[in-house]
């Protein structure tokens, strides 16, 4: 994924600031005139570059970018004080729209939506009421707090081993010794309060592997008010056998609320009430508690006392094992008193067990319905495709804040420290790639989640993009990470927080909206699915359009119909072995040595193809504008052109397809004595040019040149797509017993650090998501009529087993799916659990592709 770089330890949160202009001196009023003195500038100067960039493309697809360039010119001078950067799209909300109203948004309100946690639970709102667990772990005879997702607490196995993304969860812990199991369901029922109620189930058995191993386990529960409301504790805390309600409060969006506690087993429960803002902080304090207990009076217990009006409640429940205990969250206590009892004993005890196996065969039925058609799989391989998309759905988060966007302006209104400024507030409810190591939103991480998601549960997928989509600026770009809230905050150093509006991501949402419109043309879904879908592309159509005019306009390159990825700087490249492309997603994959407007990068232009082609189908298919739609149809014919693509990418001689731009092979690394910051010199690796580099084609084979092949521009009978075959089937260039490797081993970059503290990332390690799409083009071009079908069904057979089985022996050997996997091993490396697009192993063992 793109975000190597944002891999590190946590920092401190990043304050929004909330300052306001009062008055205006004569120097801001200087500053706001010349800035937009050269804001009318700016804008010539693009009217200028885009002009000449429509000349290179069709009539009609001209017309639509002059739309758009207008467009801009339009709002350029709009309020001073907002930026064009941080000015939200000007249409409806996608989210507003009828069909994510109502009982849509109600029944997903809770869920588990703190995928960072291993368990946690939040509603879809700003300042929700939060809850989740803690527990205190032994390794090496010593007690760690566990709350966090994290490596270093080097959990044998963690994730969702089953969730339908809704209404149940069932996730499996391994500590050091410690089994916990922990279950999650929600109810609506008559009494119950917007959102319904839900229920938490915790079981843990320990073995004893040594004498300092103890007997008992010591869990903690908490509840809080992100808005700080003050919650009540319990009435018989003290008496939880006897009664069994831990908490209470009341809030605007559910009504009273009530926490319940029930066990049959005996424990000990002790507590502590804290107010204060900083929840992300929560675990620190705690364990900061208990510390000074422990030294001051012996005991490894809670304190049993509160802050005035506490917004946080904690509650240690400390028991012999094996144990179990219940939770119930109960609400609308204050409109239907009566019945909260008969309400918490059905979310608890047998009850909750009997719904818990319901809900647990209804997901197993769907899975064998979705993914499990022809019975192709067997009950391992059926146990570990349940993990994938059941960590995915699992891993579902809500977050709500502001974007830190890199701006350089005089104002001081927006800002947010330094040359940045900060996006409009805005909620996103995402899928997230890894829970540990990236537990946030990556743009084009979504898109291949999507691909899972949708054929699960379309309404919840059409929700998620609807989100992503609402992120919009007014110039059609959307932040590639998100970062909200406090709690995303901390898991982010500082200097990687700000995101730059001149870079953009692969659009691979288009992945997922090209299935759906193929879909509902070949009468996939219901009548009222269907009408659904076409009601969202009516709203979503002008956003669409606005984020492909972006990319259409901001990352051409000179020449008709190329494209390059914008944020490559020569300045910064004295430290790199070859400058890093992060917006492409593919990071340190090898591009031309010198970056340069010359360039053409591959990848963007099939993007593009891909971008165009899907809104050629929608305008077609369900906007039914098909006047607009032979714009992006031209485009599309344009950049599918077979001689065009081989005049600009295609090198004979290697017969593969290849990026262009300023480069030479001649450079390396090497220590020089450099000055940073004025301080005292030190060795570095510095990067060495040993000869003056040329235009030409950049020579080094890996995912980017099998592009065109994966969006199956070259025709089943040419004598180049048997070159594709050859270098997908070549063990010295891309083939391995576990897949594809991301770089070929002729490649003078294979497995070469790019500076000192970054190992090879996309320069040779392999990746479930590229690998999943060239199956899905192999197994396209093994159905068509040629010369190379059989061919082509030989090597998507092979590939798909290695694949397969080389996840399936990580799994059993690690209990996790990981980032990306060793091309000479096979073994997981990177992030863990990695249940993004890793998550793909589950359509490459249903053989389910694209079939647009």
């Amino acid at each position: 994924m793109s975000g190597g770089d944002a891999r590190k330890t946590a920092r401190n949160r990043i304050k929004p600031s909330t300052s306001t202009v009062s008055g205006e001196d004569h120097r801001e009023l200087r500053n706001r005139k010349v800035l937009r003195k050269e804001r009318g500038k700016d804008q010539l100067r693009i009217l200028d570059v885009n002009f000449k960039l429509l000349l290179g493309l069709t009539v009609v697809s001209s017309l639509v970018a002059l739309f758009f360039i207008f467009h801009s010119v339009q709002f350029a001078d709009g309020d001073d004080r907002l930026p064009r950067v941080i000015t939200p799209f000007p249409a409806p909300k996608i989210m507003d729209l009828e069909m994510f109203q109502g009982e849509h948004k109600e029944s997903l309100y809770w869920g588990t939506y703190r995928p960072h946690l291993y368990f946690g639970v939040r509603a879809r709102t700003p300042k929700s009421l939060v809850a989740g667990l803690m527990w205190l772990g032994v390794k090496d005879g010593r007690y760690f707090m566990r709350h966090f997702c994290q490596d270093a607490d080097d959990l044998q196995t963690y994730g969702w081993n089953k969730h339908n993304g809704r209404d149940f969860g069932h996730q499996i812990l391994i500590d050091h010794g410690m089994t916990l199991t922990t279950s999650f369901l929600k109810s609506k029922v008559d009494g119950s309060g917007y959102g319904g109620d839900w229920a938490f189930r915790v079981g843990v058995q320990s073995e004893k592997l040594n004498e300092e191993m103890p007997g008992s386990a010591h869990l903690f529960f908490y509840v809080a008010d992100e808005g700080e409301n003050a919650l009540s504790l319990g009435r018989s805390v003290t008496a939880i056998h006897e009664k069994s309600m831990l908490a209470f409060g009341s809030r605007l969006d559910v009504g009273g609320w009530e926490l319940h506690l029930k066990s049959s087993d005996d424990f000990e429960v002790h507590h502590v009430g804290l107010k204060t803002p900083h929840i992300h902080n929560l675990s620190d304090m705690v364990q900061g508690i208990l510390a000074l207990q422990v030294r001051n009076f012996g005991h490894l217990e809670l304190p049993d006392t509160s802050d005035n009006s506490p917004n946080i409640l904690v509650y240690q429940i400390s028991a012999t094992t094996p144990f179990r205990a219940d939770i119930a969250f109960v609400t609308g206590t204050d409109i239907d008193d009566a019945k909260v009892e008969e309400r918490v004993n059905g979310l608890t005890g047998t009850s909750l067990t009997n719904q818990l196996h319901k809900k647990e065969n209804e997901f197993d039925d769907k899975f064998k319905k979705i993914f499990n058609q022809s019975d192709k799989l067997d009950s391992e391989f059926a146990e570990v495709g349940k993990a994938a998309i059941g960590n995915l759905l699992g891993g579902i988060g809500y977050f709500y804040g502001q974007s830190k966007i890199l701006f350089p302006q005089p104002s001081k209104q927006h800002r947010s420290g330094g040359d940045s400024i900060l996006y409009w507030p805005a909620e996103l409810y995402t899928a997230v790639p890894s829970r540990p190591f990236f537990p946030r939103g990556f743009l084009w991480d979504e898109g291949f989640h999507q691909l899972l998601i949708w054929r699960w549960d379309m309404h919840i997928s059409l929700d998620i993009i609807g989100h992503w989509l609402d992120l919009m600026n007014i110039d059609g770009w959307i932040p590639r990470e998100q970062i909200l809230g406090a709690e995303a905050l901390s898991k982010v150093p500082e200097e990687f927080v700000a995101q730059r509006p001149s870079n953009g991501n692969p659009p691979t949402l288009f992945l997922v909206l090209q299935d759906v419109v193929c879909g509902v043309m070949r009468n996939k879904f219901s009548a009222t699915e269907s009408k659904e879908i076409s009601v969202f592309f009516e709203r979503s159509f002008g956003r669409l359009e606005a984020w492909f005019q972006w990319f259409n306009t901001t990352q051409s390159g000179k020449h008709r119909s190329s494209y390059y990825w914008h944020g490559r700087k020569e300045s910064q490249t004295i430290f790199e072995l070859n400058p890093k492309t992060l917006s492409s997603g593919l990071d340190d994959y090898p591009r031309a040595s010198h970056p340069t407007e010359e360039e053409r990068h591959l990848d963007l232009r099939c993007w593009m193809l891909l971008a165009a082609d899907c809104m050629h189908s929608i305008l077609e298919q369900l906007v039914k504008k098909k006047e607009s739609g032979k714009a992006y149809g031209e485009t599309a014919k344009l950049l599918a052109d077979f001689d065009l693509l081989n005049k600009m990418h295609f090198d004979k001689d290697y017969g593969a397809y290849l990026d262009y731009g300023n480069h030479t092979e001649k450079v390396r690394l090497r220590r020089q004595l450099v000055e940073k910051d004025g301080n005292v010199p030190s060795l570095e690796l510095v990067r060495e040019v040993l000869e003056k580099p040329s235009l030409g084609l950049v020579p080094h084979i890996g995912y980017v040149s099998l592009f065109p092949f994966i969006w199956k521009i070259i025709p089943s009978k040419s004598w180049i797509l048997e070159k594709q075959l050859d270098i997908i089937s070549n063990t010295s260039i891309l083939w391995t017993n576990y897949g594809l490797r991301s770089l070929s081993k002729t490649s003078s970059m294979y497995m070469r650090r790019n500076t000192e503290h970054d190992p090879p990332y996309w320069r040779g390690p392999i990746w479930m998501n590229m690998n999943y799409l060239i199956l899905s083009s192999l197994h396209y071009y093994s159905k068509e009529e040629g010369p190379y079908r059989e061919r082509a069904g030989t090597i998507y057979d092979e590939l798909r087993s290695n694949l397969i089985r080389n996840v399936m022996k990580n799994h059993k050997q690690t209990g996790y799916l990981w980032e990306q996997y060793d091309q000479k091993k096979g073994n997981g490396k990177g992030a863990h659990p990695f249940t993004g697009w890793t998550s793909l192993v589950l359509l490459i063992m249903a053989e389910s592709y694209s079939e647009c």
